[in-house]
């Protein structure tokens, strides 16, 4: 994108990621109450995340894990039928709901509404040149790797697909990846890591 088409990008982001978050305030404190009846712990979880040019920010979620999960189990890894997920975190989770408080995240400037997922540092770490490509643009609620088949995907090929979607990136992609988006959360496919997805150092 040439740097008008950038600022007209954020602009949608500030005009789309308000709409959202005004329009979804109600199923949030919604989902909300139910994460702190179901479980013990913060309703919101935090999680740092390397965001444009590796710079790190707290990303914002719904809570659907016991507390202290990563240090359980699989680790950051989540798998079907993980039994560190709460009720509530698997509903969330189906209907990706979970991210909804993303938005404030793109409202404040830390992520777009499209864009790579914002990954963990530690996986940073482990970039060879080429893929820190991928560190180029804001990260995103959702990206071309996520409606690619998101968390059952391997996870290198899942940064060769956010690398093509830098190098053509374009409103009309951006638009395309958003009506994807909606018709996956919809069928639920690619949730969890399976037999081929997930990280590993």
């Amino acid at each position: 994108m040439n740097s008008g088409q950038r600022t007209l990008k954020r602009g949608i982001d500030l005009i789309g990621g308000g709409l959202i978050a005004l329009l979804s305030l109600p199923v949030v404190a919604v989902c909300a109450l139910a994460v702190r009846i179901d479980s013990r712990g913060p309703v919101f979880y935090r999680q740092t995340r390397s965001g444009l040019d590796g710079d790190r920010f707290e990303i914002i979620k719904l809570r659907t894990m016991v507390v202290g999960a990563e240090s359980l189990g699989a680790g950051m890894a989540v798998d079907e039928g993980d039994a560190r997920i709460t009720r509530v975190g698997g509903f969330l989770r189906r209907w990706s709901l979970d991210e909804l408080p993303n938005v404030w995240n793109v409202l404040s400037g830390e992520m777009s509404l499209v864009g790579p997922r914002p990954t963990l540092p530690e996986q940073v770490a482990d970039y060879s040149e080429h893929q820190r490509r991928r560190l180029s643009v804001r990260p995103g609620i959702t990206g071309w790797a996520q409606v690619s088949g998101r968390a059952s995907l391997p996870w290198s090929e899942r940064i060769e697909l956010d690398i093509w979607y830098i190098d053509n990136a374009s409103l009309r992609l951006d638009l395309k990846i958003l009506f994807a988006t909606a018709r996956m959360v919809l069928t639920g496919s690619g949730l969890y890591r399976g037999e081929t997805g997930g990280w590993e150092r």
